[in-house]
């Protein structure tokens, strides 16, 4: 009997992989994630760069950094469901090939529009690729053992993809010119598409009635319009350019759902928020993004601007927490497996906020021993909660369903981002402005310039100079950290909510395939799968 297990098990690995061996279509796939997440930070650290030499204006330079995660949020919905309907590889090798000759035209921009548009091309071969690659995924680890194993690679390689981007970025900065951030793409494509092309599986949903077109655009037009909103919200940006997206937005996603319950075959089958594991999975990911995205931005210039640490000693500063998340991504398989999802994605969200609760002893003084271990238990905590709730989430989505439940992880992490930066920013700011006012000495309007920003606060005491200046930068580092506390128990609080989230997980990882979860290819499909993009 368990020899007839071993091999039914053996021939659906086959069967999802169409010949190829899943370890190695893993190593594809995090090339891909790679790419990715090393594209949405290189550009940091070469926006001086880029703003002297195009001389972009304030909304041209806001577009340059924001677009492509603007696009690809907006579209990740709409290349996931496509990729179900007619091949995730052939997708996923589509988005490698634009990305490829947007990083070329991105590289070589001589106007900020040109790098605009680049960018924005960029986003959608970002969201080609983005889904496709846990997609696929699902479909050729069967075995739910190794998918989290598999899962806890992938995930791996995306920590280290954002923390290695700023760093390299600032490597090749040093020895070229600012378009070699985008150069460096360019041949790890062109050795990943015909790779890829040989050695990826492709797979589809059961395409059951037509593509639902409409629901497409308005799903991406939504996201979109919600995604701007979120930003300039983020940013500070209190009127109607910020209120109208977000409700236009708001308008066209509920429109989007509408339809897709009136639809005998939706899009997205929202039945799929009706399972508990994975509703609670989407909600856990949104808000451990939301409590820690906007909270890393602040750490960076608290590090910065109060520590007075260069770039690349900040860097160096949060790498340990790269490491840490890297490490909890490798372990997240075995942790899955003897806590089950319920405890393990709970523990995570109450490591972390133990994490942000003890950082909250950051003062005006470097305190390395308590950076390093705040920093390391945040990433792990961080990671092992993330980790959790894109398993739960993708072992709970029939695997027809695959490339659009992929394509809701993501969009609820990029949503999940952009409304923490917003909500954690807002409230910074709401606890670090009244502290600059009534600085002895300082005019009112230098007080209401140095509310802004901290760095911005720097700058009028500069000019100030004399013992009023020194006064106000005095006041503005008192007035950000204590912003930072505030920010940091806020986040706490949120992650406490998470970790009671969590507990409407299943206890024990489920660990039985449905005999139906991969269909069998006939060896016709199998060889039609090797020369069809």
């Amino acid at each position: 009997m368990s020899g007839t297990t071993t091999a039914a098990a053996a021939l659906r690995r086959r069967a999802a992989g169409a010949g190829a061996n899943r370890w190695v279509v893993l190593v594809v796939l995090c090339v891909s994630l790679l790419l990715v997440a090393l594209d949405a930070t290189v550009l940091h650290v070469a926006v001086p760069a880029v703003t002297e030499d195009l001389k972009p204006g304030a909304i041209q330079l806001l577009w340059i950094v924001d677009v492509y995660p603007l696009v690809c949020a907006s579209l990740l919905i709409l290349f996931g469901t496509l990729g179900d309907r007619v091949g995730r590889r052939r997708v996923l090798l589509l988005g490698y090939g634009l990305f490829g000759v947007a990083s070329g035209v991105a590289a070589l921009a001589d106007t900020a529009q040109v790098l605009i548009l680049a960018r924005a091309l960029l986003g959608v071969g970002g969201a080609m690729i983005m889904p496709a690659t846990l997609s696929i995924l699902r479909q050729v680890f069967p075995d739910r053992r190794e998918r989290a194993l598999a899962i806890g690679i992938w995930s791996a390689v995306a920590a280290v993809g954002a923390a290695v981007g700023p760093l390299l970025g600032g490597f090749l900065l040093e020895h070229f010119w600012w378009g070699s951030v985008f150069l460096v793409n360019i041949p790890l494509m062109l050795v990943s598409l015909p790779v890829g092309r040989m050695l990826l599986p492709e797979s589809k949903g059961a395409a059951k009635g037509p593509w639902d077109v409409v629901g497409a655009l308005t799903a991406a037009a939504g996201l979109f319009a919600l995604v701007l909103g979120v930003k300039q919200l983020g940013a500070g940006e209190l009127d109607a350019f910020t209120a109208i997206p977000l409700a236009v937005g708001a308008v066209l996603l509920v429109v989007f759902v509408r339809r897709q319950r009136r639809l005998t075959h939706p899009l997205v089958d929202l039945r799929m928020f009706a399972r508990p594991a994975f509703s609670t999975s989407v909600g856990c990911i949104v808000l451990a993004m939301l409590a820690l995205v906007g909270l890393e931005l602040i750490a960076a210039q608290y590090l910065q601007l109060v520590l007075d640490l260069s770039p690349l000693e900040t860097g160096l500063r949060l790498l340990p927490l790269t490491i840490a998340a890297m490490a909890a991504g490798l372990a997240g398989a075995r942790l899955l497996r003897r806590f089950g999802p319920r405890r393990m994605v709970s523990a995570g969200f109450c490591l972390t906020a133990v994490a942000v609760l003890l950082l909250t002893a950051m003062g005006d003084a470097d305190n390395t021993g308590l950076l390093l271990v705040g920093f390391v238990l945040l990433g792990f905590g961080l990671e092992t909660t993330l980790f959790g709730a894109y398993e739960s989430m993708l072992s709970e989505a029939p695997p027809e369903q695959a490339g659009g439940a992929a394509a809701i992880g993501e969009t609820s992490y990029q949503l999940g981002a952009g409304i923490g930066i917003a909500l954690l920013g807002s409230v910074m700011n709401a606890a670090y402005t009244p502290g600059l006012s009534g600085v002895p000495g300082v005019p009112a309007a230098a007080s209401k310039s140095a509310g802004h920003s901290l760095g911005e606060a720097y700058e009028v005491a500069g000019h100030l100079g004399g013992p009023a200046g020194v006064a106000l930068r005095r006041a503005a580092q008192d007035s950000f950290v204590h912003g930072l506390h505030v920010t940091l128990l806020v986040s706490a609080g949120l992650l406490v909510l998470g970790a009671v989230m969590a507990l409407r997980l299943p206890r024990a990882m489920q660990c039985g395939e449905s005999p139906t979860a991969v269909e069998l290819p006939s060896p016709r499909e199998v060889a039609e799968s090797r020369v069809s993009v």
